[in-house]
């Protein structure tokens, strides 16, 4: 027996057996959804929420209680006014107890339309008087959304007037962002979301995701469960030690899985519900924020060792335990010594992606082989030199060297040698291989050493400059007229984000080459104007291949992620470069077709999982395309009844 004793108010919807005098028709008072939440012991030893549910129905039916059998309610309940025979200093039990009506159905943000509830939907659901009388279609209240938006000044009030959007009525921030997806991506992720990210802190507002710290270890299995939603597909995850290219930002790298799972539903068709951005909080290095008083963070220096691995393998464990085998798994944002190694011990036993090194990978290589049609030739008759030598720029040589290999049938030790890399030393060659990280030694070929980059151009003579430093201004003018002295063409990637982090700006790239560059950057970058030509810039960004790729995944069942896959979404996104994109000097083709090329990138990496064996989703479908467009999530309204 449930007894509710001290909530007055519940007795007249007959909780305790009695019934109000008063009939439904004399009280005329909304539906009422009372939820009883309560602890019991479960889920292995730990304490486990529960929920009681009555409900009043519309016309003279008796009122329903639903509840779980299993569950008693031993502890005496709050009263509606907080629990005022406790003093500060008392313990007392956090009950709850919430009634729905249209009220709170208008801050439910999965359900909430706004002005675009219908007037019989009003009446149903007795919204009316909450709202004004107006009833304005979701597509006039994206344009009414756009107009504020255009309003803002500065990129982080925009930002923050999208999370306010996310947070109220999720439809329709994904229709806002879809149909104006151009516009906004710089908005929600980077450059935007990099500035998120340093002052977290102090914009933080309402949690999302989960926070997973030191103080969780032993109990992280119990943690994801307290995320809401049980049917997990896609985790980003992040210990914010090395944000885009501003460093350890700690617990306040939160922005970035938010911002990617975002992408995930916008770009990829992924269900809102079905992802989940989690932070691994260990420390944070970073002296400034362990003494900003709005810090949000462990305040302490960053575990490492065999605490950080024991920590990390236990949130592994506790993925696969709670969301199965075919759960994806991102890692983001991770630093280099974490990064390579998460992604070797767990690549054999889970469905891990890393977007730093993978992601990037896949989308530069789409922008090379586009770029070919353009300049000649063949990836095998080019030479590449990179500054950067972390997970973005041995992810991209790598992903090269195979592509190389899988043309020509060269051996992919030979086809390294085609590529040359640069650290914060100088050339990457055999004399330093002894004091070199591992995932560098690959690189180490046979020169002399050279300390400076323009030098290394100078001695290299490569055709393709690719940037993944993280230090801006790092292509000077002396470099990049050295790259357009030796090829008619050059081919110039600056990919470090967020844009002052750029290794050149666009118009530096066409200006010292006289025009004649062919440029992609990580970060988006204005049309220039140089000699009267216009030239609009290529942005690389990992968006065009990680939603798209992640569906594929999702939606074949895949249970491990393939070198081969990444290849096969290269190749998807360079063959959605039309000649119309070739004419204005594009090598990646226009995000505002973006789900459309997801769907291609989608169909591409199933059929690639289906021939390796790889995907669980059996039969394979014929029309993989149509398929991957039918999993899409759709963000208009839904009509109620």
């Amino acid at each position: 027996m449930i007894s509710l004793s001290r909530c007055s108010f519940l007795n007249n919807v007959g909780v305790s057996g009695s019934r109000s005098p008063l009939t439904y028709k004399q009280r005329r008072q909304p539906p009422t959804l009372v939820r009883v939440i309560a602890s019991s012991p479960d889920r292995d030893n730990g304490s486990v929420m529960t929920e009681t549910t009555l409900k009043e129905p519309r016309e003279n039916a008796a009122t329903v209680l639903q509840a779980d059998s299993k569950t008693t309610v031993s502890a005496e309940m709050l009263d509606v006014y907080e629990g005022d025979a406790a003093t500060e200093e008392h313990l007392v039990t956090p009950w709850t107890v919430s009634v729905a009506s249209g009220y709170s159905l208008l801050r439910d943000p999965h359900h909430n339309k706004g002005l675009a509830f219908t007037e019989k939907e009003r009446d149903a659901h007795y919204l009316c008087g909450l709202l004004p009388p107006q009833v304005t279609p979701q597509e006039l209240q994206v344009k009414k959304l756009m107009h504020m938006l255009r309003q803002y000044q500065v990129p982080l009030q925009k930002y923050m007037a999208m999370m306010d959007f996310q947070e109220t009525n999720e439809r329709l921030f994904y229709k806002l962002l879809i149909d104006n997806v151009e516009e906004l991506l710089p908005v929600v992720y980077t450059p935007t979301v990099g500035e998120a990210c340093q002052k977290y802190g102090s914009i933080f507002l309402r949690p999302r995701g989960l926070f997973i710290s030191l103080k969780e270890k032993g109990k992280i299995h119990e943690v994801l469960r307290n995320w809401p939603e049980k049917n997990i597909q896609v985790i980003v995850v992040t210990d914010g030690e090395r944000i885009l290219g501003l460093g350890d930002l700690g617990c306040q790298g939160m922005g970035i899985p938010i911002g990617k799972l975002s992408l995930y539903t916008a770009l990829g068709g992924v269900r809102p519900s079905a992802c989940l951005p989690v932070t691994i909080d260990v420390g944070t290095n970073n002296e400034q924020l362990l003494n900003d008083e709005f810090y949000i963070g462990l305040r302490q220096r960053r575990a490492t060792g065999q605490e950080y691995a024991e920590l990390l393998h236990e949130f592994m464990t506790a993925v696969k335990r709670n969301y199965g085998e075919k759960v994806l798994i991102q890692f983001e944002d991770f630093a280099n010594h974490n990064a390579f190694d998460l992604l070797e011990k767990y690549g054999p036993t889970h469905l891990v992606f890393n977007d730093d090194i993978q992601g990037t990978a896949s989308v530069a290589l789409a922008g090379l082989v586009a770029a070919l049609k353009l300049v000649g030739g063949t990836l095998a008759d080019h030479r590449f030199l990179f500054l950067g030598a972390g997970e973005a720029g041995t992810g991209i040589a790598e992903l090269i060297a195979l592509e190389i290999s899988k043309q020509t049938n060269m051996p992919l030790e030979e086809a390294r040698k085609k590529i040359w890399l640069v650290d914060s030393k100088g050339l990457i060659v055999k004399s330093r291989e002894d004091s070199l990280q591992h995932f560098k030694k690959p690189w180490a070929h046979d020169h002399k050493p050279i300390n400076e980059l323009v030098d290394a151009v100078n001695g290299i003579k490569p055709t393709v400059l690719i940037g993944t430093s993280g230090v801006g201004r790092t292509f000077t003018k002396e470099v990049v007229e050295a790259m357009a002295a030796l090829n008619k063409k050059p081919i110039i990637f600056s990919l470090s984000n967020p844009t002052s982090q750029s290794e050149c700006t666009a118009e530096e790239a066409y200006t010292w080459s006289k025009g004649r560059a062919i440029f992609a950057s990580g970060s988006p970058f204005d049309p220039v104007t140089h000699d009267g030509k216009v030239f609009v810039p290529g942005q690389a960004n990992n968006a065009y291949i990680f939603p798209g790729f992640g569906l594929g995944l999702i939606m074949s069942g895949t249970i491990r992620v393939h070198d081969d896959m990444l290849l096969a979404a290269s190749e998807a996104l360079a063959e959605q470069v039309t000649q119309e994109n070739f004419d204005k000097g594009l090598i990646y083709p226009p995000f505002n077709n973006i789900r459309k090329i997801s769907a291609q990138i989608a169909a591409r990496v199933a059929a690639k999982a289906y021939e390796l064996g790889l995907a669980t989703c059996l039969p394979q479908p014929k029309d993989l395309v149509k398929h991957a467009e039918s999993c899409m999530y759709n963000p208009n309204y839904r009509s109620y009844r």
